[in-house]
């Protein structure tokens, strides 16, 4: 899908075709999608195919006529079972006379510019637009590792009660969406390294502060990032531990109450021999005798496990 945008008095209007100062975005594009716009930009065809490659690392690459910034962007996957997150490229192709973005995918990033939820926003302003992405990019980082840490302290919550694996399983894929996360951050900040000391992308006074705010935030969402992958790994062992004791105790509460069970068993085999000589076996209340004495054992048994915390 191609759609042509730009800034016109101020406000962001949908273009029916390439106007010079335009922002193309590519989502999910077909073949001749693709070689629409490697024909009308004169750019390369890998740089386009770069931001469709999953398996493409976060990078800089300056061509004769076009300069490629591929990062990689945060997404939510989670389902009715499951919260987990994962990242895609997304590729920045910046031209003289237009700015390109590449996605295999919808994403929250790209359509807060659509809609108008960034302010100051230009698409003649390169440079901005580029730094801009970058920052919200960071922002959805620092969300979701916050809705990480919270769904994290409510699994705490449950797994201390809980003796099955689905907890487990939960801070499983919370763990590996932080690795994601992690390896994502660091590729992004070796870009924002190589961006400063770049040529090809223009510096502008007006855009330091944002390209400073830019950087801290992607540091800040590293370490948080790191951090947190360190706590849910302690967490992940403690709780294995934690439930391997629940299943412990909830057998050994079984164990008791069947030796408990068993002693009503005992007594009944013993006077229900078929032999003489057995005791009350004659007696009007001989059955109920019998009773009291059963359950007089079962008591004495009761307390002394208890009192040993055996029950």
């Amino acid at each position: 899908m191609i759609r042509y945008y730009k800034t016109i008095d101020n406000k962001l209007e949908k273009l029916n075709s390439f106007e010079n100062g335009c922002w193309i975005n590519l989502v999910e594009p077909n073949q001749n999608e693709i070689s629409e716009i490697v024909d009308l930009l004169n750019i390369d065809e890998d740089s386009v195919r770069s931001a469709l490659d999953e398996e493409e690392r976060s990078r800089i690459d300056v061509e004769d006529n076009h300069t490629l910034i591929l990062i990689d962007i945060p997404v939510d996957e989670s389902d009715v079972n499951s919260t987990h997150y994962t990242t895609i490229p997304i590729g920045i192709i910046m031209c003289e006379n237009a700015i390109l973005t590449v996605c295999s995918a919808q994403t929250k990033i790209i359509n807060d510019f659509i809609v108008g939820h960034i302010k100051e926003f230009y698409t003649y302003k390169k440079t901005r637009f580029i730094l801009q992405i970058l920052h919200k990019n960071a922002s959805y980082y620092l969300y979701y590792l916050r809705k990480i840490n919270k769904i994290t302290t409510v699994i705490e919550k449950e797994v201390t009660k809980s003796m099955k694996n689905k907890e487990l399983i939960q801070l499983l894929e919370l763990e590996k969406s932080l690795v994601y996360f992690s390896t994502s951050l660091k590729a992004i900040e070796l870009v924002l390294n190589k961006m400063v000391r770049t040529t090809s992308i223009k510096k502008y006074s007006d855009d330091e502060d944002l390209l400073e705010d830019v950087i801290v935030e992607n540091k800040q969402a590293l370490e948080m990032a790191t951090i947190y992958g360190d706590i849910l790994s302690r967490i992940m062992d403690a709780f294995s531990a934690i439930i391997s004791n629940n299943q412990n105790n909830v057998m050994q509460f079984l164990t008791s109450v069947t030796l408990i069970t068993t002693i009503p068993t005992i007594v009944s085999g013993f006077f229900g021999m078929n032999v003489g000589g057995i005791p009350y076996a004659n007696h009007i209340n001989g059955f109920w005798i019998v009773m009291v004495i059963t359950a007089l054992i079962c008591l004495v048994v009761t307390f002394f496990m208890s009192r040993n915390k055996l029950l």
